[in-house]
Formats: structure tokens, sequence, C-alpha cells
């Protein structure tokens, strides 16, 4: 067989992801504070995007209105939402008359010719004398020499963290200045909690330092407040904070080296080997829960950010259900088609008109993807409560099983769309604060048919079961199986005890051992 290269033309389709349908898949999965931050760097980057703080929403005032009084429907209502395909639009209009058309007049019309910026030079010339824009600006025209009261919040003093605590206390604790260094990068590796999560070996062999002394500088911070601080494992912080108290005798020891048996609750084997009574036992036992066992938490882990609910969920009369976006967590930016127009209408050169021409297009797509962010969530948002109505009126016990599909084919989209807006997005209910995702749960069926039930609210039965109990009377796995095929719902034993522990719940045996100490 001859081999030889020839031409040959084929035909074939293919996806393309353009750069702006990446973006805007990319915004849609973005939760609120990922996309203010995204938002953020497109107002530094683009000169012609601009925040609108008092400009009126569009989408303020649209809301959905799902359940009983909300029509027939079978799928959400209507948002005058483009088709999947919009997503890949790239059509924006740049051209003058394009501009005229958006001003509403000629662009000769629009700007006073004789009216010129303040030169750059004059600028920096007051901000190189320590005035700016804002220094003659006030209240009463007068700056802070002027008498005015100082704003004493400016002046509030700055929340400590663990950290910042240590490294004070390691500067008193050693005046070397090698153990002062092997003590700050100890220090660096302590988590939140207030234990030490590194290695020694590790952190003595990247700083060439001896074992021994890296030790030893680890048994100085462990000195230091709080009490605790800087173990390795929760026996060892429970011990330090012993020492401390003058407790740590041997029968203390016996017990902080079987903390596994403490978790089972098995008293009459910790008796055993701490070789103590019952009455000691229960003393060790109340010294032990006065310790704290993360010490580092009084100082916080840093700020911490509350979560914001994305789409606001409220009842109406007749059993219907209002499903507004939470406006306040939406960027609003407009673009300044003015700077555009004089730009073009000054005599800039061919780069600069390119990279305006650029940056309309760049802020024409932003400002259309955020708003088709927003319709696509409103409209998942509104398929989800339509789904779960006997959730939000009755309860989780009737929280229906949901998979993706279900939102994709009701509402016409794809799957993959739908999940990227279910993530990291959240609705606040008169239940509660929920992520979209937790409506999606998988399906168990019903022991004689009918209707099969949702893996959460079949959770939700199997605590509820548990937080019954009475001593005479513990469920065990089993049992919970049972009382389940009388609710008609179809469950195997290891299913049972799988939910269970996702529940943090312990086994029979411990909840008998761990009641029948408490009675």
């Amino acid at each position: 067989m001859a081999l030889s290269t020839k031409l040959m033309m084929r035909q074939g389709q293919s996806l393309v992801m353009t750069p702006q349908l990446l973006q805007a898949i990319k915004l849609l999965q973005f939760s609120n504070m990922e996309l203010t931050a995204f938002v953020q760097e497109e107002l530094e980057r683009n000169p012609l995007l601009e925040r609108a703080e008092d400009a009126p929403d569009p989408l303020e005032s649209r809301g959905v209105e799902v359940g009983a009084d909300a029509g027939d429907a079978p799928t959400s209502p209507d948002f005058n939402e483009p088709s999947e395909a919009d997503w890949n639009s790239e059509s924006f209009a740049t051209d003058r008359g394009a501009l005229e058309q958006s001003l509403g007049t000629e662009l000769s019309n629009t700007f006073d010719d004789e009216r010129t910026a303040a030169p750059l030079e004059y600028v920096e010339h007051l901000e190189g004398a320590g005035l700016s824009a804002t220094s003659w600006s006030g209240s009463s025209g007068g700056g802070a020499g002027d008498g005015e009261t100082a704003n004493l919040e400016a002046y509030a003093a700055a929340p400590t963290n663990l950290k910042d605590h240590l490294e004070a206390q390691l500067t008193l604790a050693t005046t070397d200045r090698i153990e002062r260094l092997i003590g700050q990068v100890l220090i660096d590796s302590i988590d939140d909690a207030g234990y030490y999560a590194d290695s020694l070996a590790e952190t003595a062999a990247r700083l060439q330092a001896p074992l021994e002394r890296v030790e030893r500088v680890l048994k100085i911070i462990q000195g230091f407040d709080p009490s605790g601080v800087g173990a390795r494992d929760l026996a060892e912080c429970l011990a330090i904070q012993l020492r401390e108290r003058d407790r740590f005798d041997p029968a203390m020891q016996a017990l902080v080296a079987n903390l596994g048996l403490l978790a089972k609750r098995d008293f009459s084997a910790l008796r055993k080997i701490c070789n103590v009574d019952e009455e000691d036992i229960v003393d060790m036992l109340a010294e032990i829960r006065q310790l704290d066992p993360k010490p580092g938490r009084a100082f916080g882990g840093g700020s911490i950010q509350p979560l914001v609910p994305d789409v606001i969920v409220r009842a109406l009369a007749g059993g219907a259900w209002h499903v507004e976006l939470n406006t306040e967590v939406l960027p609003r930016i407009l673009v300044n088609n003015s700077y555009a127009t004089r730009v073009t209408k000054s005599n800039a050169s061919d780069v600069d008109r390119t990279f305006m021409s650029t940056c309309m297009q760049t802020a024409n797509w932003l400002t259309k993807s955020l708003e088709q962010r927003a319709r696509t969530i409103l409209k998942v948002s509104s398929e989800i409560v339509r789904q779960q109505d006997a959730f939000f009126r009755l309860g989780v016990e009737h929280l229906r099983p949901l998979n993706l599909k279900t939102i994709a084919e009701a509402i016409g989209m794809h799957e993959s769309t739908v999940s990227r807006v279910t993530s990291n997005k959240y609705m606040a209910t008169p239940r509660g604060l929920f992520e979209l995702k937790y409506f999606f749960t998988a399906s168990i069926a019903s022991h004689n048919g009918g209707d099969a039930h949702s893996a959460e609210s079949v959770r939700f039965r199997i605590r509820n079961m548990i937080d019954q109990e009475t001593p005479g009377d513990i469920l065990s796995d089993d049992a919970i199986v049972a009382k389940l095929k009388e609710a008609n719902i179809d469950i195997a034993r290891r299913t049972v005890a799988k939910y269970r522990e996702s529940l943090k719940i312990r086994s029979s045996v411990e909840r008998r051992r761990e009641k029948a100490q408490a009675y």
C-alpha cells in the first residue's frame, strides 16, 4: 500500500467555547461574594463601567408567584428569557450610529466642546501637597482642624487574633533571636483551634535547627495563654491544662491516655484502667468537662462572612408563594456611553479607538450576562418552590425526591446550567435559610407502592425516633427499619446505619450506656 500526502476538505460540527460564553458560565456558578469581587475587578479594569448605586434595578420589583393562586401552568412563569443559545451571542453595536441612538441625540450635541478637565499636573501637585478632592468638603465646610468632633469609630481597636496574642508573649518569653525565629514559625503552624498542625521534624529540617531546640521552643509556647495552646493532639491539650491545675496525677494520666474509651462512655473499663471507684471516676469526668478542648476558639478564626440569601420566598394568601431575587447582593453597573462618545469624538489614535471598542463590547456583554444570570436564578428557584410546595407548607417530612433533570426539563434548560445555578446559592424561606442543592435529594421507594420518599425526610424521621427514645427502649438499626416499614418506607439496615452516622448519632449500644449513665 503506497503512502502519500494529499489535501482533503471535510465538513463537521463542533461546539466552540467563546471567551464570552466561558465568562457567562463562570458568572452563573459564582456565589454572591465571588460575583462582587469579580465585578470589582472589572470596574477597575474597564473605564466604561461604573457603579449604579442609586439607579433603579430592573429586577427589583420583579417577582414570581408560585402555588395555588399563581396559575395552572406546569412550568415556571415566562421571564422573557432568551433561549440557551443566547448565551453564545456576541452581537453588540459599538459604532457611532448605535451610540447616537442610545443617547437620543447626535454626538456633537452631547458634550460641551469648551469644557476642559483640570490638568493632570495640577491634580498631582495638590495631592503632593497633602490635599485631595475631599480635603475641603464637610458638613460645615471645614476640616478636622475646624473643631469638628473626631470620628471615634475610625479609631476602634482591631480585634486581637490568636497569632498576634502568641507573638506578643513570645517576645517576653525569650530574648534569643534564634528561638524567636523558631517560635514564629511554630506559631504560624498553629490552627484556629489552638493546635500545632505541623511536624516538628519537618520544621527542624526546614530551619536547619536541632530537633531538641525546636521541641524546647514548642514547650515554651505551650506555656502561653490560653492554656493548652500549641498541643499536637487532644490528649496533650488536656494534659497541659491539667498540669497547670496540678491535677495530672497517675489516675488522670491513665484517663487522658484512654480518651477512646471515654468517647465510647465505657466507664467500667476506665475504672479498671485508672484503678479508681465509681465516685472517683465521676469526679475525674467532671474535671475533664471543665477543660477547653479548643483553646484557640476564644480568639475566633478571622472574620466570618454571614450567609446572604440570593432568593427570598414569602408566603401569600391562598397558599401561594412569592419568589424574588435579593437585589442587595446583585451588583448594579452601567456602561458609560458618554465617555465612549467623548473618546470617539476626540482626535484619538487608532489604538485608543480599538481599545475603547473592546471595552465597550466587554462592558455590554458583562451587563447582559449579569441580567441573564439573575433571570436564570429566579427561574430555577421558582421551579424548585413549585416542585417542593409540600415542604414549604408542611415541613421536611414532605420533602419530595428531586433531581436536576426534572428542573431542567420543566424550565427548558440543560442539567449543567441548573447545576451551576444551584451551586453556592441560598434561599431564604419561612422555614429557614437553605442552599438550593438542599432541595435535591435521592429517592427511597415505598414499602407497599405509592409515592417515593426523599432521603432528607427519612433522615428527619430517624432523628425524631432517636430523640424520643427512653433509657428502657433504645432502638437498634433493625428496629428503626421496622418502624420505617410501618410508615411505608422501604429501606435497608445498612442505609439506616449510614444515615445515622451522617447525623452523628451513636450506635444503640453507646446510646443505651449514655442514657443509663445520665439517669
